[in-house]
């Protein structure tokens, strides 16, 4: 009888246990979680489908609002050089090359000096000096656009004008780059103050980025007999996909720029292979014609040339992200 009963409290014992085991509704949805990860993982889940989201509405926006300048125009939009509001005419073409020239040809000047100055203050410059240069490095990239146009208006124009522009035709006379009248005002005005501009941006984010660079590297190549340049290659070598960034974002704020290249560059669209010449880019169009647009035509074309601003930047930030991966994976397969 014993015996009996005891198996049989055993038996309820073992079925009271496996009640007690079996996971709740709610556990089920946590997994091996807790409600605090649970939460946090979807809310951080939410946010970056908003941004999404954003970008998507804000393309659809942009075409919905330019459906008019698209269907009257097409893809001659994009391949059409008048841009004539009078007669209700507009084509992009001048306006996209402008853009394009202007902000290659300031990363060309830029590149180049701000990974040299990124490299001076991370590798050759002394404690005390890398401080305060670093500091007003850091200060020009804050300085607000108006103040680089303002600064453009009163003394880059007026050097450009009565120096450069009239030495750069006495030496370059067969030159096409250097050809017509020298007003100040044109192309070479608005590369030269977006390369301005955007120097500091790329030398403060390389800087930080060799920074980066492991002392280690630098350590094992003094201790294998390499020299300063050698070392910097080196550091140059381990860090180039982040440069690589850093070059995009100056791209990115070159294109995007508005103010500063507006009071500057001429705002004509013409297509001209003249530095001299005046130019329009699509943010200088934006900024100077969207509160004089009177016809819907006109409001849908300006839009339209907004979505063409926001795709290339879409595109550039895709290349750029591309390209980064890219070396990256050379870097893991050949590392230098």
């Amino acid at each position: 009888m014993n015996e009996t009963s005891d198996l049989i409290k055993a038996y309820l014992g073992k079925k009271d246990k496996g009640k007690n085991d079996s996971p709740s509704f709610i556990k089920k949805i946590l997994g091996n979680g807790n409600i605090g990860d649970f939460i946090f993982e979807r809310l951080t889940l939410l946010f970056a489908l908003l941004v999404f989201l954003l970008v998507l509405f804000m393309g659809w926006q942009m075409y919905s609002n330019s459906l008019l300048s698209i269907k009257k125009f097409g893809f001659h939009f994009l391949a059409n050089s008048t841009w004539d509001p009078v007669s209700e005419t507009f084509g992009a073409l001048p306006i996209i090359f402008g853009t394009v020239v202007s902000s290659f040809l300031g990363l060309l000047i830029a590149v180049p000096l701000g990974i040299s100055v990124a490299v001076f203050l991370s590798e050759v410059s002394p404690n005390w000096l890398e401080k305060p240069l670093s500091f007003l490095t850091e200060l020009l990239a804050g300085i607000p656009s108006v103040i680089y146009g303002l600064w453009g208006i009163f003394v880059l124009v007026p050097w450009l004008r009565d120096i450069v522009e009239p030495f750069l035709q006495n030496e370059f006379p067969n030159s096409p780059l250097f050809q017509g009248a020298t007003y100040g005002f044109g192309m070479l005005a608005a590369v030269i103050i977006l390369a301005i501009m955007v120097l500091p941006i790329i030398s403060s984010i390389s800087r930080d980025i060799l920074k980066s660079v492991p002392d280690s590297q630098r350590e094992a190549a003094y201790a294998l007999g390499a020299t300063k340049w050698e070392v910097t290659k080196i550091v140059l070598g381990n860090a180039k996909s982040g440069l690589l960034g850093a070059i995009m974002l100056g791209l990115g704020r070159a294109i995007g720029e508005t103010m500063a290249v507006t009071m500057v560059i001429g705002n004509s669209p013409k297509i001209s292979s003249s530095l001299f010449d005046p130019g329009y880019t699509m943010a200088s169009v934006l900024a100077n014609e969207f509160t004089e647009a009177t016809s819907d035509l006109y409001i849908n074309a300006l839009i339209e040339l907004a979505l063409v601003l926001f795709i290339i930047t879409i595109i550039i930030n895709i290349l750029a992200r591309l390209l980064v991966w890219s070396t990256e994976r050379k870097w893991k397969l050949n590392p230098i």
